[in-house]
């Protein structure tokens, strides 16, 4: 073919090239070649954009493949280092909790671990802003992000205690929220931190708190702060209890026993046959204020006089069963 009859096969436009191109092998080679190149080329700028990820301080090229399997390490608190650097990494970790590098945002939630653990009180006045960014975190859609935000709560309560209190609201929801999910290692790694959360956290403070969430829709939710409250009564001690009431604590675990789910109706349980036991070991639970009408002092009477008549029944018929079973087990 001369020159000439090639340049005017260049000027065909593409639609004709293509039906020419069904007849003429040949002329597929060169596409098939620069498609190739095209494709090699949209990797060499996804590579050079994508730059280096820096895992637990190494730097990693930022290959193809080296991305795919990019993890991130769940520490437990016991096994965390301290900080290398303690005022660099103070004055970086609101940056790296805003960070959209997910390598890098998980990197800042296990500072977070670590100020928690070995230097609280250089983290103490920007508590609140980290607990906010740490909320954030639990609502990331990638599970290693959520999960490591969720271990950085457990220590965040563990170390920091009542002074969580005024940022607890939007951490708790979080919290209840991924406990009742169906990845099971998130769920998990939840309830650990709200088992964390009823152990640091006082009574008198968190009780108010979780209250709400006991007649929450979503019948999960309404399951794990069941289980919160009934952990948490306890910690009050008995003066606790009768300053708070205890007729209160009946009546709300007495609304928990009819409850969908049987993880709450369980913790109902849990919940009366403690109550039961303080009632009848100590007398004097009623307050001074209301103290003119004496209580009447078996608890059958004291549930019939606190409850509803089918409320009752189901209270005593629980307590009673129970007490029934410890009885034949002994």
């Amino acid at each position: 073919m001369s020159e000439t009859a090639l340049r005017d096969l260049n000027a065909i436009p593409g639609s004709e090239k293509k039906n020419e191109s069904s007849s003429k092998g040949s002329i597929t080679k060169p596409l098939a070649g620069n498609a190739n190149e095209n494709q090699e080329e949209c990797q060499k700028k996804a590579t050079a954009a994508l730059g280096a990820l820096s895992i637990n301080g190494a730097e990693v090229a930022n290959t193809g493949v080296e991305v795919g399997i990019a993890e991130v390490e769940y520490i437990e608190s016991e096994n965390l280092n301290d900080l290398e650097d303690v005022d660099t990494s103070l004055k970086t970790l609101v940056t790296g909790l805003e960070s959209k590098d997910w390598v890098l945002l998980c990197e800042a939630l296990n500072n977070v671990r670590r100020f928690s653990i070995f230097h609280k009180e250089a983290m103490l006045d920007m508590l609140g802003d980290v607990i906010s960014l740490v909320v954030r975190s639990l609502k990331n859609p990638r599970s290693a992000v959520c999960k490591t935000a969720i271990m950085t709560s457990a220590d965040i309560f563990n170390a920091y205690n009542d002074l969580v209190v005024d940022s607890l609201d939007p951490l708790l929801l979080q919290l209840l929220l991924k406990s009742s999910q169906d990845k099971r290692f998130v769920c998990e790694a939840a309830e650990r931190a709200l088992v964390a959360m009823t152990t640091w956290v006082s009574p008198p403070l968190l009780l108010p708190k979780l209250q709400p969430y006991l007649k929450n829709k979503n019948p999960r939710v309404r399951a794990k702060a069941s289980m919160c409250f009934c952990r948490s009564v306890p910690r009050l001690g008995v003066e606790g209890i009768k300053a708070y009431g205890i007729d209160k604590f009946i009546q709300t675990a007495a609304s928990q026993l009819s409850d969908q789910l049987p993880e709450s109706r369980e913790a109902a349980r849990i919940l009366l046959l403690e109550l039961q036991t303080v009632y009848e070991k100590f007398d004097d639970l009623t307050p001074a204020s209301v103290s003119e009408h004496p209580e009447p002092s078996s608890w059958e009477n004291f549930c019939q006089s606190k409850l509803s008549p089918l409320s009752a029944q189901a209270v005593l018929r629980v307590t009673n069963i129970s007490r029934e079973g410890l009885v034949m087990g002994s």
